[in-house]
């Protein structure tokens, strides 16, 4: 009887705190400490003055913002290696033109990086077709880092045609995941 007691008590204890209903209360400062923060518009939080652009004004921040989409940091550069094509096409859109940029400011200041540019079409089409379409596109995003100052021998193309896609499905979402050319550094600085 008496080893029971304990463990009664404790059972007590934890449903009593499980049952109970008040609301708790959503902080309306959350504090972030350190080189990594969330976005207070991620937690549903308005946006406080200090984190709006060191006393920019907001139509300043958004310009800023709708000029480059991309923000081209070494983590950018680690996380934008894909530039995506229409069908049929291996013109660079100029979404892509920031990425592409930094990726040759980058290789422009690190002359020991090389990257391989790995050109890839979707399914559609014959085998030979794609392969060209492949190689066109890896050209194309070649030139766009190149004329943004990184060296022609630190940039090698390949192409993969259609035997490499990033999604297996015979979809327009998957054939246009497949329709792109990928910045693949070899040799990092």
């Amino acid at each position: 009887m008496r080893a029971t007691l304990p463990a009664t008590l404790l059972l007590s204890v934890l449903l009593t705190a499980c049952a109970s209903t008040r609301d708790i209360p959503v902080s309306k400062h959350i504090s972030q400490s350190g080189a990594l923060r969330v976005h207070p518009g991620l937690l549903g939080q308005p946006v406080p003055a200090e984190l709006q652009g060191e006393g920019a004004p907001a139509s300043a921040i958004a310009k800023a913002t709708d000029d480059a989409p991309i923000k081209m940091d070494e983590n950018g550069l680690r996380t934008q290696r894909s530039v995506y094509f229409d069908l049929d096409n291996a013109a660079v859109k100029a979404e892509f033109e920031p990425a592409l940029q930094a990726h040759g400011r980058y290789l422009a200041s690190h002359p020991a990086a090389q990257v391989r540019i790995e050109g890839n079409a979707d399914e559609r089409g014959p085998a030979g077709y794609n392969t060209r379409l492949g190689q066109k596109r890896a050209d194309n995003v070649r030139q766009a880092i190149i004329s943004n100052g990184a060296a022609e021998k630190q940039v090698k193309i390949k192409t993969l045609g259609e035997s490499r896609p990033k999604l297996k499905g015979h979809d327009e979402e998957s054939w246009a995941e497949n329709r792109r050319a990928d910045v693949v550094y070899e040799k990092e600085d």
